[in-house]
């Protein structure tokens, strides 16, 4: 488990979380190294989870989006038989995310 400052975390926008949730997501799907990759894993969650935590606390209605993007995510990194498709899907719903976040 990584250490998250959960009040720097929380004081985020819900497009920077998210942004930095896709960048350990990508991470996961290219690497090649399975230590990478599974880091790279557990990274994620933390972040998914951070962002949870987060918006639990303020009662917001993007906990469930949130919660079901992890479990989307989960789906496919331990299906071995995950199609290339729904990686790419999940990549381009989180490359919304990166792209707003750098937008503001």
């Amino acid at each position: 488990m990584y250490a998250i400052d959960q009040s720097s975390w929380a004081k985020l926008d819900i497009f920077n979380q998210m942004g930095n949730i896709y960048s350990e997501v990508g991470r996961s799907f290219k690497s090649q190294d399975s230590v990478d990759r599974d880091a790279a894993i557990a990274r994620a969650i933390d972040l998914f989870d951070a962002t949870a935590l987060a918006l639990s606390d303020h009662k917001s209605p993007k906990l469930k989006e949130v919660l079901r993007a992890k479990e989307e995510y989960l789906t496919i990194v331990t299906d071995k038989n995950a199609s290339e498709a729904a990686k790419q899907n999940l990549d381009k719903y989180f490359m919304h995310y990166a792209v707003a976040a750098r937008l503001r």
